[in-house]
């Protein structure tokens, strides 16, 4: 038989004939070409079926306690990913696969959006369908719901299992070691994914512990994005949010969609961190054996007060963990320092308009949109150890990563970064939905309000993009090279970056600029400021070169200065 054949003696179109079959079109249209290459025994079987011999399985016709697709029912998740390109981690999933490692669970670890069941759906292209299977958890179900379901597959020669979603058990944190325990003993191969980067840590320090493969997905740089979605631009990067999707945060007015003034599509910043950050931090020390011990966090969650404190640390631009930065009357870093920059600009309709408008109306929607709240608005103090807890579990969950600061007189210090640019571009966009809204600055010549736009979305990315430079160079470099930022203790004056080449003792200084214009004499002020590279040369030895980093096309040397684009540097590392 031949289902080519067979679809034209029946008058069938390809779509027609796949719905038959129960399989995507792209599947159907591989059959047809391929006939009985890659599985004669499956082939005949669709030949039988479209030709009406007999009727079609029913794929999964006995119930299950959880979602559960095998066989056939994997082939159109499959097709929807077949055209993605594969994040840098799937090579460890793929090994997982196709190597020994008996007792062991491996798990995929990540936030939402970076890529979880994208892979698990890659992975299929590996894997025999007949033998494999997905599942996925909904709140509604139980460790015990799963077991069963396992054991029930198991019985019917199901060696693989994707998981999916599976920290939404409330029992998992404390059950999880009977998944490695009992079946990756017997050989099977479970992949465990979901949203709850937290319960999985916790899971494996205790449970699990010493029994997990861990592939974390959160931390996505900037050469693996563009890899992936071929996109070049650093700044679709930070509008991306570091994550793999681009969505929009309307802010609940569609007149303000075409703006790009947005982040999140159907969920404000709030929402956001509320549901991707807060709940996974609560949601985890709920089910967790030992959460008693972390009851200031689940008390600020309860009140509806932890998102306050995780967005006024994301949004503080020095970066510091600290109480102050709470108790603090809060007002918008970004709102100053495009005020600061305004005063300078010719166009007087500019200079002073972030002056003109109502302040205290323009904060108070911008502390609605971002869930934040005044010292005398909260219920629950707010301790430093809360606030050591917090930073701990943002670096749990990969949105953390420490750099290094060091000062002329011999000091250095460890700052935070957010590697996850969305959380703080985000809250940005939020101020510039705010200002909309202000009858001044809806007064004023639209060529007016764009300026300003730009110059606070400009400001907070060049910010962003020096913290992303930083970061990437700090855990992308060679073994022989030191990476930090430099500044003069009780003066003005920085380098962006440095880079130190122990091996042959000499070093290289950067600027880092969003713009993609050169001004030598402007960008190059530090990097030509004598005292600072002699106190450089003293400690570090010879200057090697001299950097700009910027948006701009030209590459080369202008006044001994050399110019790269930054997007072709960060491709460049390692």
């Amino acid at each position: 038989m031949d289902l080519k054949e067979i679809r034209k003696e029946k008058k069938l179109t390809q779509q027609q004939s796949a719905d038959i079959l129960g399989i995507s079109r792209r599947s159907y249209q591989t059959l047809e070409k391929e006939g009985a290459k890659e599985n004669e025994t499956k082939y005949e079987y669709y030949c039988g079926v479209l030709s009406g011999l007999y009727q079609k399985k029913v794929e999964n016709s006995e119930k299950y306690l959880t979602f559960v697709k095998t066989g056939r029912g994997l082939e159109i998740y499959k097709d929807n990913v077949r055209d993605y390109k594969k994040r840098n981690c799937y090579s460890f999933l793929k090994d997982y696969i196709e190597n020994d490692y008996t007792g062991k669970v491996c798990i995929l670890y990540g936030l939402r959006r970076s890529g979880k069941t994208t892979m698990l759906f890659q992975l299929l292209s590996e894997l025999d369908l007949y033998e494999t299977a997905y599942i996925k958890i909904d709140t509604n179900n139980t460790m015990g719901d799963l077991i069963k379901d396992i054991n029930r597959l198991t019985e019917k020669g199901i060696k693989n299992f994707l998981i999916d979603e599976i920290t939404l058990l409330d029992d998992f944190i404390n059950s999880a070691s009977a998944l490695s325990d009992i079946y990756c003993q017997q050989g099977q191969k479970i992949i465990l994914s979901g949203t709850d980067s937290l319960g999985f840590d916790f899971a494996k320090r205790d449970e699990l512990y010493d029994r997990a493969i861990i592939i974390h997905t959160s931390y996505i740089t900037f050469k693996e994005f563009s890899t992936v979605l071929g996109i070049t631009d650093v700044d679709k990067y930070i509008e991306y949010g570091g994550t793999m999707q681009k969505e929009n945060m309307k802010f609940d007015d569609p007149q303000r969609e075409d703006l790009s003034l947005a982040f999140r599509e159907d969920e404000s910043t709030r929402k956001y961190i509320d549901s991707a950050i807060s709940q996974n931090i609560q949601r985890t020390l709920k089910n967790y054996s030992f959460g008693s011990n972390f009851y200031a966090l689940k008390e600020l969650y309860d009140k509806g007060e932890l998102t306050n404190v995780i967005n006024r640390l994301v949004e503080n631009m020095n970066h510091e963990f600290l109480l102050s930065v709470i108790e603090e009357r809060f007002k918008s870093h970004d709102l100053g320092s495009a005020r600061q920059i305004l005063f300078k600009r010719p166009n007087k309709e500019v200079q002073t308009a972030l002056s003109e408008v109502n302040e205290i109306e323009v904060l108070e929607r911008l502390k609605k949109i971002i869930h934040i709240k005044e010292r005398e608005e909260t219920t629950v103090k707010v301790t430093q150890e809360a606030i050591n807890q917090i930073k701990g579990y943002l670096i749990a969950l990969d949105l953390l990563k420490e750099i290094e600061v060091r000062y002329d007189d011999g000091t250095s210090e460890k700052i935070s970064i957010i590697t996850q640019p969305g959380m703080r571009y985000s809250i940005t966009k939020a101020l510039c939905y705010s200002l909309f809204e202000d009858p001044y600055f809806a007064s004023i010549s639209d060529i007016a309000q764009d300026e300003i736009i730009e110059t606070i979305m400009t400001d907070v990315k060049g910010r962003m993009l020096e913290d992303i430079v930083l970061l990437e160079s700090t855990y992308r470099k060679t073994k022989e090279e030191i990476v930090f930022k430099y500044k003069r203790k009780n003066s003005a004056g920085e380098i962006d970056m440095v880079k130190y080449d122990k091996a042959n003792r000499c070093f290289r200084v950067y600027e880092i600029k969003h713009t993609d214009k050169m001004f030598p004499k402007a960008q190059c002020k530090y990097l030509n400021d004598k005292e600072l590279i002699n106190t450089l040369s003293n400690k570090y030895g010879e200057l090697a070169t001299k950097y700009v980093l910027y948006r701009g096309n030209f590459s080369g040397v202008e006044d001994g200065v050399r110019y790269e684009n930054v997007g072709v540097y960060l491709r460049s590392l390692r």
